[in-house]
């Protein structure tokens, strides 16, 4: 019996089948023969795959529906690809998963990266079929691509590959990671970013590299990833947790946060692949014609886009159709039944078509129909889970003087032209936002000239954050704001060139800070600081988007894009410039690393929306906000939203916890780290606690989200607005 019953999927284009399909095959199972899969044998005894096992699983069907256009030769690599991919899932899963040999797994895998090489490198001697058919793969597919493609083909599968221990750690700790590590975790373990390397491949359409890392193509690629994992894991429930024991899938970890039922969980899991898939579509028909146009993308560059674009949304369709013919799945009523209904050539295809259009008017419906400035009211903070005292610099006091000094003389208490109410902040709201307050507690190690530079950094971040709305949002003024903010780069010169004279509050606050902070970098510490600073204003452009479209984001997008509008990246940087060059950047590119830092932002950035719910809701219209994201994706009230916020970070910080005391000494233990790298890195986990631990106490202290301040900035507001006719009803209104 199913362990539930397969919802509704959402694809707006029906599956097609390449014609070359038998021949492929053929080929694909006397490859398999040829690398010794066929005759692998599991440490329990009988074999990872035999014949019959590699037909019923057929990935010669599922290549044939992903890449419906390609050639034979083609689809016979890209097949063969898959089928390697496959049986290094398996055989490692056989091989390590059930005798917890964690540090033999680390050997195989370790090993197994030697065959993916570069020009003038030679792979190891061959030991057993997945290195066989990694080493057969290489040298049939990279001569082919560029070495910016193939630098990116080697990061995907290194990742799908090292990220298998995060699998094995989980299995052997009994543990269900939380939603948001899974997601992104699986994006990385479960291979569709690879896929989507392979879809340049098959398509004859490399991503030209000037643009393969802008946001537009990261959200194709991970949309792409989250859809067909997503997928995957709820065809393949109820083979890897009912019938394997295993823990990482997407139905299981919702079952396990949300408490509900498995039917539940698998309706749930399906609405964000819904969602992903949407967010999907509107980035390929609206953020990718002005990436084109805004980089000047020739009509070679642009058709290979357009050809990149089209391979992934075959792959989506083809996989679903895969998954619902494939033995090696779940998929009792995936297939339709020919009688209920037209028959004929094409009429499954329609009847998927209208059945995902009607899903996708109502969801589209939902994420557009918020009410702005709904009265909600003030939202009580439930209790938050924090396990850390915060502490507090000695040079408060003086920085405060200092703060409020350098705010002046920035110009932050000016009118800003064209604002209604005149300037944005006054004296007495910046000294209730109490930014060296925040700043003693997030840096409370730091002298007094640094932590001076940290409180002016927030200050300037925050007065930039409402700058951008209150000047550029309410009237919609997209282009300005783009305008805004690609002058900014200039007031940040990376060796010494020329700095503009600023015409306005932003840029001469950056200008300021600039020159205090970068001066004693290296180059590359201070590309990477002014790389965090940009990810920062670029992603409020994202907002006024959403804003002027009236879109409640997509709820993985919005916790991703969270922390860039929260300045998290830029904020913990200030916390590593005295020893930004002693730690190599791969370190904190690192898994342990990685999910410490995200897990720690997520915290502080939900901190935030908690705090912040009725300001920007009721007060400021706004649609960035996890609670809002949450009530509207689960159509709960706000209460419940607020528990499902506070229960998300509980869960991140109690992962903060494990990777902070067991993970972190681990990865150090096993690394040939000098002793003073070490201890930055130890150092580096302390600090993310009073980051996190003085973010809780600010937001709990600070004027800026009281309901006094509320109120006496709408008067102020209100104290701006002409007088006569009609103009008590526009006050009523608001």
């Amino acid at each position: 019996m199913q362990a539930f019953t397969l919802p509704e999927f959402y694809l707006t284009y029906p599956a097609r089948l390449n014609p070359h399909l038998e021949s492929t095959r053929a080929h694909s199972m006397d490859w398999a023969k040829r690398m010794g899969m066929l005759d692998t044998p599991t440490p329990a005894g009988g074999l990872v795959w035999d014949e019959e096992a590699l037909a019923r699983m057929d990935y010669a069907l599922m290549c044939a529906y992903t890449h419906p256009d390609c050639d034979g030769p083609t689809l016979d690599l890209i097949t063969d690809w898959y089928v390697w991919v496959f049986f290094f899932d398996d055989d490692f899963l056989e091989q390590f998963k059930y005798s917890r040999d964690l540090a033999g797994a680390q050997a195989y895998l370790d090993r197994l990266e030697l065959f993916m090489t570069y020009d003038g490198q030679e792979p190891p001697e061959v030991t057993n079929p997945a290195e066989a058919g990694l080493k057969d793969l290489w040298e049939r597919t990279v001569p082919s691509m560029s070495q910016d493609w193939r630098r990116r083909f080697i990061t995907s599968t290194h990742n799908l590959m090292v990220e298998s221990m995060w699998e094995l750690d989980n299995i052997d700790r009994g543990r269900i990671a939380n939603p948001i590590e899974y997601i992104q975790m699986r994006r990385r373990v479960g291979g569709a970013p690879w896929s989507a390397n392979l879809v340049e491949y098959a398509a004859g359409a490399e991503i030209p590299d000037a643009i393969a890392a802008t946001r537009p193509m990261r959200v194709l690629s991970d949309t792409f990833s989250d859809a067909v994992h997503l997928r995957n894991d709820l065809f393949s429930y109820q083979r890897e947790v009912r019938e394997e024991g295993e823990n990482s899938n997407a139905v299981l970890v919702f079952e396990h946060f949300f408490d509900c039922s498995t039917q539940e969980a698998a309706e749930l899991v399906n609405e964000v692949l819904t969602s992903r898939m949407q967010q999907f579509e509107d980035t390929a028909l609206v953020e990718v014609p002005a990436l084109l146009a805004e980089y000047a993308a020739g009509p070679q560059e642009a058709a290979a886009v357009a050809a990149y674009v089209k391979g992934l949304q075959d792959w989506q369709s083809g996989g679903q159709e895969w998954h619902a013919r494939s033995s090696r799945y779940m998929n009792e009523g995936a297939v339709a039944d020919p009688f209920a209904g037209p028959t004929g050539l094409g009429t499954e295809g329609v009847r998927q078509v209208l059945s995902s259009l009607r899903q996708g008017v109502e969801a589209r419906a939902r994420r557009h129909s918020n009410t702005l400035f709904a009265p909600v009211g003030h939202l009580p903070i439930p209790d938050l889970y924090m396990p850390y005292a915060y502490r507090t610099s000695p040079h408060l006091d003086a920085s405060r003087r200092w703060g409020l000094d350098w705010a002046g003389r920035m110009g932050f208490f000016d009118v800003v032209p064209g604002l209604q109410t005149g300037a944005l902040w006054d004296e007495r709201r910046f000294k209730g936002f109490d930014f060296a307050h925040c700043a003693a507690m997030i840096h409370a190690d730091a002298e007094r000239d640094q932590l001076n530079l940290s409180s002016d950094w927030l200050a300037w971040g925050t007065y930039a954050d409402d700058y951008f709305p209150a000047v550029f949002g309410t009237t919609r003024g997209l282009a300005a704001a783009k305008l805004c903010n690609d002058r900014l780069p200039a007031f940040m010169p990376l060796d010494g060139e020329p700095v503009p004279v600023p015409v306005n509050q932003i840029e001469r606050g950056l200008a300021d800070l600039w020159q205090r902070t970068a001066g004693p970098m290296s180059p590359e510490a201070r590309r990477q600081f002014r790389a965090t600073v940009e990810d920062m204003t670029s992603s409020w452009l994202w907002e006024l988007n959403n804003q002027a479209q009236n879109r409640i984001p997509d709820p993985v997008d919005y916790i991703e894009m969270r922390r860039k509008t929260f300045g998290s990246d830029m904020t913990m940087a200030l916390a590593r410039l005295a020893h930004s060059d002693e730690v190599p950047e791969e370190i904190y590119q690192t898994r342990v690393l990685r999910e410490l830092d995200t897990a720690a932002q997520d915290y502080a950035c939900f901190t935030n929306d908690l705090f912040s719910y009725q300001k920007e809701i009721e007060y400021e219209g706004e649609v960035h906000n996890l609670v809002l994201v949450v009530e509207n994706f689960l159509g709960i009230d706000r209460m419940r939203a607020r528990d499902v916020v506070a229960d998300l970070m509980a869960e991140r910080m109690r992962q903060f916890e494990h990777l902070a005391d067991h993970d972190l000494p681990a990865m150090l233990d096993a690394s040939d780290l000098e002793q003073a790298t070490r201890d930055l890195l130890l150092r580096h986990a302390e600090d993310l606690k009073d980051w996190m631990s003085g973010i809780l106490e600010w937001h709990a202290k600070c004027a800026r989200y009281t309901d006094a301040e509320l109120r006496r900035t709408r008067s102020a507001a209100f104290s701006f607005l002409p007088t006569g006719l009609g103009t008590s009803a526009v006050r009523l209104m608001r």
